[in-house]
């Protein structure tokens, strides 16, 4: 598999992280042994209000000089947004901006645009919320089928969130253009065995995000009972192959299933990480990725 450093890594996202411009996030690509790099398509590194031209012309040299690949350029949409004031557009803002991320990672030299679905709103039924990301999701397709990109569809927002609930999504859009980004963090956190999701999600998979986690119980003291309630679990991002999620059985399962021996693999540290955001913990982190994909044979 080729390994693509995500730059939300260096993004400053997070409180405590450090933030870096995309040419430096290149460096770190090349530094740290990457092939390519996935641009987050929003401020401050890829945003379709600042990359016009000439700006899209040096950073396509910037790639080129460094030998790295445009892995794909990573959207941010929730088709769900605005249900409260329908006399806004912003499905079709939405579907504006994907159709400019298209564009710009087709002027990048990549042909791959990572998108959601939706967070599900209370008050509307879920059938409406489903049927506003399918249409919103084919027009998208359509459109960047223009500039011949696929969408990668990443199983993260609430709706087709589960693995099957996303293989019933994308047969609904119908689109060759609109695929999944299926990756292994929401399955695990459900329960599901994420090597048999790999190998049923493989054949519609045009790309994969990695971040791995362990999880951190949480209590809430009720001093009535003297006692604690359970909470939800925090789950804290933590260098490759120190969490809970089963790797191995997900890229075997994605590979047995047809995913490209050639295909895209991003690493992100896209939340609170384990020793902080410093510069000098993302890039610990971002080398053990890459050796521990070396190390067990998937790169």
């Amino acid at each position: 598999m080729r390994l693509a450093l995500h730059s939300v890594s260096y993004a400053g996202v997070w409180p405590g992280q450090a933030r870096l411009s995309v040419e430096a996030v290149l460096d770190k690509a090349v530094q740290h042994g990457y092939q390519g790099v996935m641009l987050v398509a929003k401020r401050p590194h890829a945003s379709v209000l600042d990359m016009d031209d000439d700006p899209r012309a040096r950073l396509r040299d910037a790639l080129a000089q460094r030998g790295l690949a445009l892995a794909g350029v990573a959207g941010y949409t929730d088709f769900c947004a605005g249900h409260d004031r329908q006399d806004v557009p912003l499905r079709e803002m939405q579907v504006l901006y994907v159709t400019e991320l298209a564009r710009l990672a087709r002027d990048l030299g990549g042909n791959v645009v990572r998108v959601f679905t939706g967070f599900v709103r209370p008050g509307v039924a879920f059938d409406v919320q489903w049927r506003w990301c399918v249409e919103s999701l084919r027009e998208c397709a359509e459109r960047a089928a223009q500039h011949d990109v696929v969408l990668a569809v990443q199983n993260h927002h609430d709706i087709a969130v589960h693995h099957e609930s996303l293989l019933d999504l994308l047969r609904e859009v119908d689109h060759p253009g609109c695929r999944a980004g299926f990756d292994a963090w929401s399955p695990t956190l459900q329960g599901v065995d994420v090597g048999t999701a790999a190998r049923q999600l493989a054949p519609h998979t045009a790309f994969t995000i990695v971040a791995d986690y362990v999880r951190r119980p949480r209590f809430t003291y009720q001093p009535e009972l003297v006692n604690y309630a359970a909470d939800l679990d925090l789950m804290r991002a933590v260098p490759m192959g120190h969490g809970c999620i089963d790797y191995p059985a997900f890229f075997d399962g994605l590979l047995a299933g047809g995913y490209p021996h050639d295909g895209w693999v991003a690493y992100e540290m896209c939340s609170p990480l384990e020793g902080g955001g410093s510069e000098a913990n993302l890039d610990r982190c971002a080398r053990a990725f890459v050796q521990w994909m070396t190390e067990h044979g998937y790169a």
